[in-house]
């Protein structure tokens, strides 16, 4: 085999239509061996130049479908950081694909012989894994996008769908039977058609680089659903490919991605670069660990054996490495360029902006994307905590990010089950002026959720008041205790009329309350069908019937509701603007914002801070929104009165004065509404626990 010097960047197996480059970052290997995979045959070939620590060669007349991995030498000294051990196969980080999943009952993947001693990790283990670990390809990047344009639908304008791949389309009845749960699934015209119906702008997909699952789930014979287990950054997961896994899946994105913008929705991808799936000191070596442990992993200052541990899963990777920051950031910038995704939500990002140990606003991580042309203009999410101490830094972010706003969360479920501080929610409700008013933020900084992946569905909100995550195999041990719901004390299934009906107007008040809501509205998958989990709020690894879409029990008169209001959204300004509500009267002499009490006056100070106040309204007046045309001119909008009525009785409330509506009519009501039209201080029924939309005419 001839084998040529190569060149140490690109990093990772770049095919150049006649042979393929191989770089692989190591700093402190003594040898690094690059293993070719014909079948069961293995042929290893030793790189003998080393530039900047990166290990390179070019190997003529290897293309797209050769499968490979690495072993790299070094000492396997754990109490010193170091744990080399060339017996194990190691994946390429780099790898734009990779084949499959780790074969955990074919050979020991774990660098130690196993114990059940707590120094089990001292003693190296010599059996060679190369059975059970997933090979790297080299892949062909070409593609042909044709007429793609990303839709660049502007912030204010977004509205988010949290979906996983398979989960959507796995019991789609509509989508072919070999598409289901796949990337073509997503991409197929029953998914694309659904959301264009549904009015949602840019799909969040759960992780897609490839997952490796952890040991003890195969165990117990499950498997780690959500995907926040990396092991590949620049490798979509082969296990969501319709068309094959030597390659094949990067086209089969590719093609998703270009569907989906066809159809104006964005692509958005939840990352996990704050740790990998190789867990603690005891867990499994599959890449990073055994490619050069000190430079990849954050580990214990006094005792680097141990890892440092920001996110509880058992390790965390070191974005302050400067090859490490670099592997971060060439992913990100691959999923651009490459595959022309259009944004990211970053998991547990506060681990990422930790340079030594506190979260910092002015990390390494931040800089690099800020002064990236491509990475700063994409959209930017983060998920602002971590489990470490000062982990939670909601509103902290720089500007060019948004956040999911967990007291968003926290702040609607408290009103809707009556517990709320309505000061809290109406600050909430209007953007979180407190979080990103101050640093040069708009609304749209606030990304509003009242629920996600990671918790209860919003039927199960409303229908339980207890988890019920016995599937996990944890002895409901695992997943949040309070679900912040209100559900008369009746647990699941029921045939009581009333609350079947409650549960119902409540799952409607938190539609409308998030969908209408200044800033970005994200939409758990499935809320808008009434998906249940069975009271699982933590089904992570739950890969069945309890994760995916029911589409046969999906609920008709509730995705109707959901449609309506993103409607509702998307047609009015009032509702997504670019600056926030002052409550100062503007060139129509009323104020933008205005909050009244049910007696039709406004809401003093006491009202406010009062426990006993649930039950309030605002106008949001439509011809001060702070927006101007193409041309400069005013953009005027319809004015609104939304009432929210959180009380367990019924409320009468007065319409305010005739200077702000001679006349309304209901647009949207969540439980019995008015008919006609209503006059200035017309005395309106609310029904308990409903929310009203009144438009001006």
């Amino acid at each position: 085999m001839r084998v040529w010097t190569g060149k140490p960047y690109p990093l990772g197996a770049a095919w150049d239509g006649e042979g393929t480059n191989f770089s692989l970052f190591s700093e402190h290997a003594d040898r690094v061996e690059l293993c070719l995979f014909d079948g069961d045959r293995e042929t290893r070939v030793e790189l003998h130049d080393v530039t900047a620590h990166n290990w390179h060669c070019y190997l003529p007349g290897t293309g797209p479908g050769q499968r490979y991995g690495y072993r790299v030498h070094g000492p396997y000294d754990p109490a010193s950081g170091h744990r080399f051990n060339p017996n194990k196969l190691l994946i390429d980080p780099y790898a734009k694909a990779i084949e499959g999943p780790v074969e955990w009952d074919r050979a020991n993947v774990l660098p130690y012989v196993p114990s059940t001693d707590e120094d089990a990790d001292l003693e190296l283990d010599d059996e060679d894994d190369a059975d059970a670990i997933p090979k790297s390809v080299v892949v062909d990047p070409s593609f042909d996008w044709e007429d793609d344009r990303p839709p660049e639908t502007a912030w204010n304008d977004t509205v988010i769908y949290e979906v996983h791949v398979k989960g959507f389309t796995q019991r789609h009845a509509e989508v072919r039977d070999d598409l289901r749960g796949t990337y073509a699934g997503l991409a197929s015209e029953p998914a694309l058609a659904y959301f264009r119906a549904l009015g949602v702008t840019a799909v969040e997909l759960l992780p897609i680089h490839h997952i490796a699952d952890e040991g003890f789930l195969h165990d117990r014979e499950l498997s780690n659903y959500w995907g926040y287990s990396s092991i590949g950054y620049l490798a979509p997961h082969a296990l969501y490919a319709a068309t094959g896994t030597h390659g094949e899946q990067v086209r089969e994105f590719k093609g998703m991605v270009k569907a989906l913008h066809g159809a104006g929705i964005e692509v958005i991808l939840d990352v996990v670069y704050n740790h990998t799936a190789e867990g603690n000191h005891l867990g499994p070596m599959l890449s990073f660990r055994g490619l050069d442990n000190r430079s990849y992993y954050r580990l214990m200052p006094d005792d680097p054996r141990f890892y440092m541990d920001f996110t509880g899963t058992g390790n965390s990777l070191n974005p302050v490495h400067p090859s490490v920051l670099r592997l971060i950031m060439d992913s990100l910038r691959y999923w651009v360029l490459e595959c022309r995704v259009d944004g990211f939500r970053f998991d547990l990002a506060s681990a990422l902006a930790r340079e030594f140990y506190d979260v910092d606003r002015l990390s390494a991580f931040f800089d690099t994307i800020h002064q990236d042309p491509v990475l700063s203009q994409v959209k930017l999410i983060a998920e602002p905590w971590d489990v470490g101490p000062g982990g939670y830094q909601v509103g902290n972010f720089p500007v060019l990010w948004a956040e999911w706003n967990g007291k968003y969360r926290d702040s609607v479920r408290d009103f809707w089950r009556g517990q709320a501080n309505v000061g809290e929610f109406a600050q909430r409700f209007t953007g979180s002026s407190d979080l990103y008013g101050e640093d040069g933020r708009a609304p749209f900084a606030s990304i509003n959720f009242v629920t996600a992946h990671d918790g209860f569905t919003l039927r199960d909100l409303v229908s339980y008041n207890d988890k019920h995550n016995e599937a996990n195999g944890e002895d409901n041990r695992d997943g949040t205790d309070d679900n912040r719901s209100w559900n008369l004390g009746v647990e699941g299934a029921t045939d009581d009329p009333n609350v079947l009906a409650l549960r119902a107007r409540q799952q409607r008040n938190f539609l409308a309350t998030l969908l209408l809501s200044q800033g970005v509205p994200m939409l758990l998958g499935g809320d808008e069908l009434g998906r249940t989990q069975g009271g699982n709020n933590n089904a992570w690894c739950q890969d069945n019937e309890i994760s995916w879409f029911d589409w046969e029990d999906a609920g008709d008169e509730l995705l109707e509701f959901a449609r309506r209001v993103i409607a509702l959204r998307r047609g009015h300004p009032v509702f997504r603007r670019t600056t926030f509500l002052s409550g100062k009267a503007g060139e129509s002499g009323l104020p933008d914002a205005w909050w009244f009490r049910p007696d039709g006056r406004r809401m003093t100070q006491r009202d406010w801070t009062s426990p006993d106040t649930k039950t309030l309204g605002v106008f949001l007046n439509g011809r001060e929104i702070s927006e101007r045309t193409l041309h400069g001119e005013p953009m005027f909008d319809d004015s609104f009165l939304l009432v929210f009525n959180a009380h367990f009785e019924p409320v009468v409330f007065t319409l305010p004065t005739r200077r702000f509506g001679a006349r309304w009519q209901v647009e949207v009501a969540t439980g019995d509404a008015p008919e006609g039209q209503l006059g200035a201080r017309a005395l309106v029924a609310v029904q308990e626990h409903s929310f009203l939309l009144l438009r001006r005419v």
